[in-house]
């Protein structure tokens, strides 16, 4: 059982099958495995795309400073939805947001978040990192180094990283490791490169699991052999 962990959740997964929005059933179903490694004592701390919202790309003739600065406003919903269904079920929340929203919620201080973690509270950092041209993944690559977690749960639509597309490949095979350099020499689609880049020089190990996959939150941060393992 790691001890910290930041869990990075797209926008697209809070949609489910809606394509768009919050999908109450999903949410729920995330929001049960949360509280229960919270119960079980484990630091958690989330950061969540907008993606179910807002993409940068649906700005392809705005500015991409502004589509940008859209997306992350998109992260706040998300995370406020996220707040909301985790206190309902007993456990004290806090967002934390890379952008200054002090009407729904605290700016990032790190010795804040801390100070949460060890009173109990789950943290959600919203809007990145508050920078344009960065993507959610290197906002969540940024904030478990910060945290000093022990490691980054990268919840994904298929249930690890594949040499090919499964999705076009029924011989796909799934890699139950790989190293950070193997990722970026073979342009693995996993996360962007400056993220993958961040965990390396930090020593952070990623975990790409299958959110879809029953109970995949608890048994990744359980340090059970799901999905695929980067070191």
């Amino acid at each position: 059982m790691y001890k910290r962990v930041l869990l990075k959740l797209s926008g697209e997964a809070l949609a489910g099958s809606c394509g768009t929005g919050i999908d109450p059933e999903t949410v729920d179903k995330v929001v049960c495995q949360i509280v229960e490694l919270s119960k079980l004592g484990v630091e958690i701390a989330i950061v969540v795309g907008g993606g179910n919202f807002w993409r940068g790309r649906q700005g392809v003739a705005m500015d991409k400073v502004t589509a940008d600065h859209m997306g992350m406003l998109a992260t706040i919903m998300n995370a406020l939805a996220l707040q909301d269904a985790i206190e309902k079920k007993g456990v004290p929340t806090r967002v934390q947001t890379a952008l200054p929203i002090s009407a729904v919620a605290e700016p990032f201080i790190l010795r804040k978040a801390i100070r949460h973690f060890e009173c109990g509270r789950v943290v959600i950092f919203a809007c990145g990192t508050g920078n344009p041209y960065f993507t959610t993944d290197s906002g969540a690559a940024l904030r478990a180094t910060e945290i000093k977690a022990d490691v980054l749960l990268m919840a994904k639509n298929v249930d690890g990283v594949y040499d090919s597309d499964p999705k076009t490949n029924k011989n796909a095979k799934k890699l139950s490791e790989l190293s950070y350099m193997e990722v970026l020499n073979k342009n693995i689609a996993v996360m962007d490169f400056t993220s993958v880049t961040m965990c390396m020089e930090n020593k952070l190990p990623i975990i790409a699991f299958g959110l879809a996959e029953e109970n995949s939150i608890v048994r990744a941060a359980s340090g059970e052999k799901i999905g695929t393992l980067i070191h």
